[in-house]
């Protein structure tokens, strides 16, 4: 099974109301274990990469891997460039077999962010490959790009529509409260904001810092239309800690397969967890995988 474009996957979501989850994958291994677990769940997925992993372990790699992976589980399976603001490393991206790019120009004036999404759409319409832009600036830190609690700004549900109008984005992550990494206290997510934006434009929204965010607010953020939600933290938190508590019970246990095997477990609970909330489970269906 090929990866697939991202943008048919978010708008049948849409239409049935239900997320699908996209999981920041950091190393090769990874992207096995979580469409193991999407295969058990039934449901598609979106893997994820940021520009640092890419840079890491090479877009070449990442799209043999994640091919081999869909092929070999037989789950519809996305592959996204996440938080990305330069032009040469999503063009590499979209070369190498990337079905889905985000070009992240929310730092710059409205204008700006408007040019630099429809170059990148002019790239990447023509060959299927979803794009996704970023209305406002969610805050917290996503490896090189570091937006302040004082300088997080919530998307005007105007702009918005204006935004898709102009660019013809299939898909926008508006910031409407969260925050990427793990939360201090209660994310603040402006429910009545995301209902707003979605009565105003017809596409999938995202919705980003999905990790640690209450089980019930992830649930109202899909049934209001975010229909891709991004986790990243808690899927790499629960594998490390698993290593790290592995070797705090068991020092001398230095088998890669022991403690990579639980590792993947305590990842896999979380994935599994994650596809449960947003409502993907047993999803799967021809239209997906077109």
């Amino acid at each position: 099974m090929p990866l697939i474009s991202t943008t048919p996957m978010l708008e049948q979501a849409k239409r049935e109301k239900y997320g699908i989850v996209a999981f920041n994958v950091h190393s090769l291994d990874s992207i096995y274990w979580v469409l193991e677990a999407a295969a058990e769940m039934k449901s598609p997925v979106i893997l994820q990469t940021t520009v640092g992993t890419v840079k890491s372990l090479g877009a070449e790699n990442i799209v043999k891997v994640a091919t081999a992976a869909a092929d070999f589980y037989q789950v519809p399976t996305g592959l996204h460039l996440d938080h990305c603001t330069d032009d040469e490393v999503i063009k590499k991206a979209i070369r190498a077999g990337y079905t889905s790019v985000m070009i992240d120009a929310s730092k710059h004036p409205f204008a700006e962010n408007v040019q630099q999404t429809k170059q990148v759409m002019d790239l990447a319409a023509s060959l299927g490959v979803n794009v996704e832009a970023e209305l406002g600036k969610v805050g917290g830190v996503e490896e090189e790009i570091v937006v302040s609690e004082k300088d997080a700004q919530k998307a005007v549900p105007e702009e918005c529509k204006e935004f898709v109008a102009l660019t013809g984005v299939p898909t926008l992550a508006p910031a409407i409260g969260t925050a990427h990494g793990i939360y201090k206290g209660e994310p603040n997510i402006d429910f009545d904001r995301i209902e707003e934006i979605s009565k105003l434009v017809d596409i999938p929204l995202v919705l980003h810092g999905g990790s640690a965010v209450p089980e019930e607010d992830v649930r109202k953020c899909v049934a209001l239309g975010m229909s891709k939600v991004n986790v990243s933290t808690e899927l790499k938190n629960a594998y490390s800690v698993a290593i790290r508590e592995h070797f705090a019970a068991q020092p001398n246990s230095l088998d890669p397969r022991a403690y990579l095997q639980t590792a993947k477990e305590a990842a896999k609970e979380m994935v599994i967890s994650k596809i449960k909330i947003v409502g993907s489970e047993g999803r799967i269906s021809p239209l997906a995988i077109k």
